[in-house]
């Protein structure tokens, strides 16, 4: 397997790579990233030496690059995890930047697939772009649930889900799109929940909380989802959807709490602050299929 990653040098994507080398011997991994302000080669250093191992700076809307190094690495897989993915951004920043990433991106990486008779093509997207749950409901996302994201980060997100859904039909590319719940884990950037409060805790400041904090997040290890993409890669079925999750439903203000004992402070460091615009109030998901199918399971 000669492996093209693209966004390898974000969270995600460099927990996959380490986890990928060291599972499959037989493969060679080009790692391709635009280095945005979330993508940072250091989390990569213990592996930068690796002869099995590439980089490639670029941004996944440049098709003639990618082209280019797919031509170049005789790349036989790609996976990608180039996005800009953090959700408060996507609402006070403008969103811009989450359509050419997240939508138009994703078209560009079809069309190099398509191009160079890439074997398979996994897409890594999101649980956000079904929308979302009740506290209450017995639901949860399945592979079949419909697509309606209520935040702009989700409808970029989703618009890459149907770009593929869209060349698979029309072209038969290739292709496997994912749908996994919040990771957390190490090398994570620190505007997501869990890095952002812990550096808070550690200057001393309050941790701010949306809302009434009962939002709930099905929660999984990074290496867990490297473990279930590295499957797919393998064993994928084109065309088909795979939901990433392992049922293990949180909401924010039990993760703060959380947080807030194991470094033996009071809940004084709570702040609750006016929520989020269109803040959706549970995901859950439903991973039978890959567990059922492809025999997945999370790491002992």
């Amino acid at each position: 397997m000669h492996l093209l990653v693209t966004g390898g040098a974000g969270f995600i994507g460099s927990n996959f790579i380490r986890y990928q080398l060291a599972s499959r011997p037989d493969c060679t991994i080009v790692n391709y990233d635009k280095l945005t302000y979330a993508g940072n080669l250091a989390n990569l250093a213990d592996i930068a030496e690796n002869p099995r191992y590439t980089f490639v700076q670029g941004d996944i809307t440049d098709l003639d690059l990618l082209n280019e190094v797919m031509k170049t690495h005789g790349i036989t897989h790609v996976i990608n995890f180039a996005a800009e993915t953090h959700v408060d951004r996507s609402i006070h920043g403008g969103c811009k930047d989450f359509i050419l990433t997240n939508t138009l991106g994703v078209q560009m990486i079809l069309d190099a697939v398509r191009s160079n008779n890439i074997q398979k093509f996994v897409n890594v997207s999101t649980d956000e772009v079904y929308g979302s749950l009740e506290l209450e409901s017995p639901d949860r996302f399945t592979e079949d649930t419909p697509i309606t994201p209520n935040m702009p980060y989700a409808a970029a997100k989703a618009g890459g889900d149907l770009m593929c859904r869209a060349y698979f039909v029309t072209h038969g590319t290739p292709v496997v799109v994912t749908h996994c719940s919040n990771n957390y884990g190490p090398y994570q950037f620190p505007e997501k929940l869990i890095p952002f409060f812990v550096f808070k805790l550690l200057k001393g400041e309050q941790v701010p909380v949306y809302g009434d904090g009962l939002n709930v997040r099905d929660w999984i290890h990074v290496v867990d989802h490297a473990k279930a993409l590295s499957l797919l890669l393998e064993k994928g079925v084109a065309g088909e959807i795979y939901n990433i999750g392992v049922d293990n439903e949180r909401n924010n203000l039990e993760i703060t709490r959380l947080i807030i004992e194991l470094m033996g402070l009071g809940e004084d460091r709570i702040a609750y602050i006016k929520d989020r615009p269109g803040h959706d109030r549970r995901y859950a998901i439903d991973a039978s299929k890959i567990a059922h199918e492809l025999g997945w399971k999370p790491l002992e």
